[in-house]
């Protein structure tokens, strides 16, 4: 009992309490947008700075909770246990071996070790993972907590290592499931855009919560839902779990506080501000089922109606932001080629949207080019493709 007792001070004193270093990782050219988002959060260390693929930034343990919770552009938020340099794997395992892992990790819980391994002598990977696994191992079993809890036992757990020219560097995973899987949408559809990538499009886009949204090719409705939790206050991982959950460092009453003080932001719009459409009824439908669940139904309203009807969409006034992410390509089994379906989304968008801001996705800079649209460009990856995003003003 007494030396659970020391262990709990070490787990507060080095993992709670301290200041360590955190990475928010994003999809590429997304970086300065996460940044953003995170120097508006209230984290207890303002130290934060854009690097490729992400943010690296500065925290305690609640912050890397709240980061978790509150970011929208973010994939994981990886915490950087440790590193140093191991030319073999003598001194590979001997360093990581000296890792207090007892204070990041529950012992019987064996995480998978995922290895990269760039101009370095410790280039076999699957030979890294066994060496480090063995280890891991039998330091929590020499000085770790027993996990008792199935609740600990059935999270995920993951850590990442990286070498570069000997260099290792060891990080612990404490997001789970990429925080794209917000926990919000159960249904599928034809190469949805990732809610991410949705976040970071309407953020680019200049989109305000109370301004009106329009999806009339909404698919599985990432934009309109992404949208709707905005206008909401709900923060995008409201509805999930994440694998600190399964930390020694966790508490749930921390957590709860947390929650608590975001929920007290939540807010609803007096009227709808949320309008999107597909010709599909059953996408409609499942749309329709997932808003009505998560009581979203006064924010967001639905239409089963082809995009090039005559008109706007019904009910949805303007100006505001309009959203497509048309099916191109792979994702419809007819009709025109992509040339002359987007040649046939500006003619509408000219006609019926004109003074809206838009955010179009649009399969390769080479057609992004010639479209009859002025709009700033970005490279996106969508859907294992290059996509390009188009936003400014019709």
């Amino acid at each position: 009992m007494g030396v659970e007792k020391n262990l709990q001070k070490r787990i507060k004193r080095h993992i709670s309490g301290r200041i360590r270093d955190y990475f928010a990782v994003t999809a590429p050219g997304m970086e300065k947008l996460c940044l953003g988002e995170l120097l508006a959060l209230p984290l207890s260390v303002k130290s934060a700075v854009a690097e490729k693929g992400g943010v690296a930034f500065k925290g305690r343990f609640h912050d890397c909770c709240s980061a978790n919770l509150y970011l929208r552009t973010a994939g994981r938020i990886l915490l950087r246990v440790n590193d140093f340099t191991a030319t073999n794997f003598r001194q590979l395992d001997k360093k990581f071996g000296d890792i207090p892992w007892e204070l990041f990790l529950y012992g019987g819980i064996k995480p998978v070790i995922r290895v990269t391994a760039h101009h370095s002598r410790l280039y076999h990977k699957t030979a890294v993972a066994e060496c480090l696994q063995a280890r891991l191992q039998k330091r929590l079993q020499q000085g770790g907590i027993p996990n008792n809890n199935s609740f600990h036992i059935a999270a995920k757990q993951q850590i990442l290592i990286r070498i570069i020219k000997d260099r290792v560097f060891v990080s612990l995973d404490s997001s789970g499931d990429n925080l794209y899987k917000r926990g919000l949408k159960t249904h599928g559809g034809r190469a949805p855009v990732r809610e991410t990538t949705a976040a970071a499009a309407l953020l680019l886009a200049g989109y305000r919560p109370d301004q009106y949204l329009s999806d009339p090719m909404c698919g599985s409705g990432t934009f309109a839902l992404e949208g709707a939790m905005m206008i909401n206050n709900i923060p995008p991982g409201w509805l999930r779990g994440f694998s600190f959950f399964a930390w020694p460092s966790f508490r749930s009453t921390r957590w709860a506080y947390i929650k608590n003080q975001a929920q007290l932001r939540f807010r609803q719009p007096e009227t709808p501000l949320v309008f999107c459409a597909d010709q599909d009824p059953d996408a409609c439908r499942l749309l329709s089922d997932c808003i009505q669940h998560h009581h979203l139904g006064k924010t967001v309203k639905i239409a089963c109606r082809d995009f090039f009807a005559p008109g706007r969409l019904p009910s949805a006034p303007g100006p505001g932001l309009i959203t497509l992410n048309p099916p191109y390509g792979r994702r419809i089994e007819s009709g025109p080629s992509s040339r002359e379906l987007f040649d046939a989304i500006c003619a509408k968008l000219k006609q019926d949207y004109k003074g809206w801001k838009l955010a179009l996705i649009v399969p390769g800079s080479d057609l992004a080019n010639h479209l009859p649209l002025n709009l700033f460009c970005r490279q996106i990856h969508h859907g294992g493709l290059d996509a390009v995003l188009m936003t400014g003003t019709i």
